[in-house]
């Protein structure tokens, strides 16, 4: 699902200009990126603890991606459209990444929850 919406980011970004806001570009691609690859390193880690720690940094870099794609949607570059559906995988990936949480802690889906997009 974190592979599909960076895939889907990409893509879009893709269509861009060159040089036509660079740096925006640049933020976006590595955070949509960093959401996929800090889920899987850490799956990697040996201990669960540290998994849990990758966990927060791919909802940190979630956020990251929302607050990016608001900013794109308000300068016209992504069209209403495609902003609604990259805030929705958010939110979708968001909520898996809470219940992987909170399963590894031990927890119910909604105890001990971190901040969720939902909450926005």
């Amino acid at each position: 699902m974190a592979v599909d919406l960076a895939e889907q980011i990409l893509l879009l970004l893709e269509q861009f200009p060159e040089n036509k806001h660079f740096r925006l570009i640049s933020q976006m691609e590595s955070a949509v990126v960093s959401v996929a690859q800090n889920i899987a390193e850490g799956k990697g880690r040996q201990y669960k603890k540290e998994f849990i720690q990758f966990l927060y940094i791919a909802q940190g870099s979630i956020f990251e991606v929302v607050t990016l794609t608001e900013i794109f949607r308000r300068k016209k570059l992504f069209r209403e459209e495609e902003a609604v559906q990259i805030r929705d995988m958010c939110e979708q990936i968001d909520r898996k990444l809470n219940g992987l949480v909170n399963a590894l802690k031990g927890k119910s889906d909604r105890g001990g929850r971190t901040a969720s997009l939902e909450d926005r």
